[in-house]
């Protein structure tokens, strides 16, 4: 069911989309825990000071232009290796590649971190849950 419908879906629409990912049933016993996580106050202020670090780059990170990606978006030779592989191995497009980018980067800004580190990229590519499980 979900191939026919992602089977309508064109792959340059996809690539628009920044995250694509599956949302599983919460289980009883993670409802019921008495570990609460983080909670929105604290997610308020996580995101907010990403987003002034955003603002002391001059630009939201869904806006960098391509010409600024290199400079905006650092990467160890690390972070450089896992998205070649990424790239290659899951055939992405140019635009889903610097989508991979700027995720990474809000990623590594809601850690605090400067450069985008392997593990920021690990995770952005694994919000492309269609590209790699779903549209072939």
């Amino acid at each position: 069911m979900i191939q026919r419908y992602l089977g309508k879906i064109s792959g340059p629409l996809l690539d628009r989309i920044d995250l694509h990912i599956e949302v599983p049933a919460v289980a009883y016993q993670e409802m019921r825990s008495k570990n609460a996580g983080a909670t929105s106050a604290e997610m308020r202020a996580r995101v907010s000071e990403a987003r002034a670090r955003q603002a002391g780059r001059g630009l939201v990170n869904a806006k960098i232009p391509p010409g600024r990606m290199r400079e905006i978006c650092p990467l160890d030779d690390a972070g450089e290796r896992a998205l070649e592989m990424a790239v290659r191995r899951l055939a992405l497009s140019a635009r889903s590649h610097d989508r991979i980018l700027k995720v990474a980067r809000t990623i590594a800004d809601l850690g605090g971190a400067e450069q985008i580190l392997s593990k920021h990229i690990a995770e952005a590519v694994g919000y492309r849950a269609l590209d790699r499980e779903y549209w072939k």
